[in-house]
């Protein structure tokens, strides 16, 4: 059992049949959920998920609430050493932007075991010089 970050992308994959990762981001919630692991979301990448549903209204925003409340995924909140961290890369790292930035120092900042996106511009784990594994759906 570990703890496993989410990028918004997952969650978005999830929730649409149509998306491109949708089948990957199934099989990343279905597994992690089998094996026990812990799911956790930056909460930048929470509000990120829910631009789509807002645009549809409160009921749609409603089902993508009610859905992280039965996984469970926690939500995790900017702290100032999240921030810190998010500038750190972002400054080591110019090709990185700061929003994704703040994904990745909130995972490493709450001890994930691996961050999950499926952005494909990232840099890689080691390049970032983290603990906390990157894995691109």
């Amino acid at each position: 059992m570990g703890l496993i970050h989410l990028d918004a992308g997952v969650v978005i994959g999830f929730l649409d049949r149509d998306d491109a990762h949708h089948q990957a981001a199934s099989d990343t919630m279905t597994q992690a959920l089998r094996n026990g692991d812990r799911l956790a979301m930056a909460s930048s990448a929470f509000a990120e998920c829910l631009v789509g549903p807002a645009r549809r209204g409160p009921a749609e925003v409603q089902l993508v609430r009610d859905l992280f409340e039965r996984v469970p995924i926690t939500i995790v909140p900017l702290t100032a050493e999240i921030a810190v961290t998010a500038a750190q890369l972002r400054a080591r790292h110019r090709s990185l932007r700061l929003p994704d930035a703040i994904i990745i120092a909130t995972a490493v900042e709450h001890g994930a075991d691996q961050l999950v996106t499926t952005d494909r511009k990232w840099p890689t784990a080691r390049s970032l010089k983290t603990s906390t594994t990157i894995r691109h759906l």
